[in-house]
């Protein structure tokens, strides 16, 4: 079959018609318990009955007028957002790419405004993910990503990952940000120690820089907490977000205080998209449920059991995982095979988990999952990680043995 689409990924041939709770159903009729989440994205699952409404009643009203008019339904939600978290504005979008551009322009502004426009340049880390936009993409840094761009987007000095030296190296006059994923996950699920990030405070508040967290896909309870940041004490000045907002809707946000966004004044910034009243709906919805008393603590729960589980596979098959990583219900198992490898002997067990940098497969269940879904997923798991072992025992076999 023929696909006019434009191949810029390698897709699996899968496809799915329908979808309930953390299980989506093939076009073929098989189950898959989806441990992917569409990469972080479907954080109440498939169906979920209070979006669907919330979806479908809005859009029998309407769907789109711009930004040119108040747009009641964004007005609630970024109240709420602000609410509970550091922030006094928001800036609505489609993506986290847009969220990333947003907290971008604002950090430069910011300097302009403060009356150092030489002050532009933006530090960020080794494995960095925040995006596929030019300027996300030069922000990140990786080479893979940038090949065949022509020149990466001025501006940003990337260092180790985690280090503070490093970055107190990086730091010069024409610095103006420190941009950081408390925890990346397209980098391999790997957790930025709570002390870095109070180095990077501080070096912020020492040179009057703003420091930029990108929670694109940590944000909205995906780590136990509403977002990531709450859980090391330490607060940043602007803050992307996407993914889970929209539960599957596509929404992204950039949330700042007051100070770090003081020169983004009318006519400084836009999208003829964000913002819309369908997006807003459903995030209104979505923040609904996991704001609801007690969904965090189940979260923080059930993301206890489903590590602890997954320590016991680690320790029963050392050969196919090499490590557990990760907070919450973002998951990372560092593989000691291909990881590819993994992620396709899960797929066969029809459980769906996603690829990342540093050899790590994610698992990204919806926030909803309770003991069943995380014994399933564990099952499947083991089955996998055993019939893995067993094709490296053949292999290490001397030719001829028995067994």
């Amino acid at each position: 079959m023929t696909s006019h689409v434009l191949p810029t990924y390698a897709r699996v041939d899968l496809a799915f018609e329908r979808g309930e709770g953390a299980w989506l159903v093939a076009t073929t009729g098989e189950r898959y318990l989806d441990f992917a989440g569409g990469v972080a994205v479907s954080a109440l699952g498939h169906a979920h009955p209070h979006l669907i409404a919330a979806l479908t009643e809005q859009a029998s009203k309407v769907w789109h007028v711009s930004n040119l008019f108040r747009i009641p339904g964004g007005e609630r939600l970024a109240a709420r957002l602000c609410a509970e978290s550091f922030a006094d504005q928001v800036f609505f979008c489609n993506s986290g790419a847009e969220a990333m551009e947003c907290a971008i322009k604002i950090a430069r502004k910011y300097q302009a405004v403060a009356g150092h426009p030489e002050r532009y340049r933006i530090i960020t880390y080794e494995g960095a993910f925040h995006g596929r936009t030019l300027a996300a993409l030069a922000a990140g840094g990786q080479k893979k990503y940038l090949d065949g761009f022509g020149p990466p987007v001025e501006g940003f000095d990337q260092v180790e990952f985690a280090d503070i030296e490093a970055t107190k190296r990086a730091l010069g006059e024409a610095t103006a940000a420190i941009l950081i994923e408390p925890i990346m996950g397209e980098g391999g699920v790997r957790v930025v120690p709570t002390r870095v990030l109070r180095g990077l405070r501080d070096l912020c508040d020492q040179h009057g820089l703003l420091l930029l967290f990108d929670e694109v896909q940590t944000g909205i309870g995906r780590t136990g907490t509403l977002f990531a940041y709450e859980q090391t004490g330490v607060t940043p000045d602007v803050m992307a977000i996407a993914k889970a907002l929209g539960a599957g809707f596509p929404i992204g946000a950039c949330l700042a205080t007051a100070e770090a966004a003081n020169g983004m004044v009318a006519g400084t910034h836009g999208s003829t998209f964000g913002g819309n009243p369908l997006a807003m709906a459903v995030g209104n919805a979505t923040l609904d449920i996991v704001l609801e008393p007690g969904f965090l603590a189940r979260v923080r729960d059930n993301a206890l059991l489903f590590k602890q589980r997954l320590a016991q596979l680690k320790d029963r098959y050392p050969t196919v995982i090499a490590e557990v990583r990760g907070e919450g219900m973002l998951i990372g198992l560092r593989a000691a095979v291909a990881n590819a490898e993994l992620v396709d002997a899960l797929r066969a067990e029809r459980l769906l988990t996603v690829a990342a940098g540093d050899n790590v497969v994610r698992l990204l269940p919806p926030l909803i999952v309770g003991e069943a879904e995380i014994a399933h997923a564990i099952a499947a798991i083991d089955r996998a990680a055993a019939r893995i072992e067993g094709r490296l025992a053949v292999q290490a076999a001397p030719h001829g043995a028995s067994r």
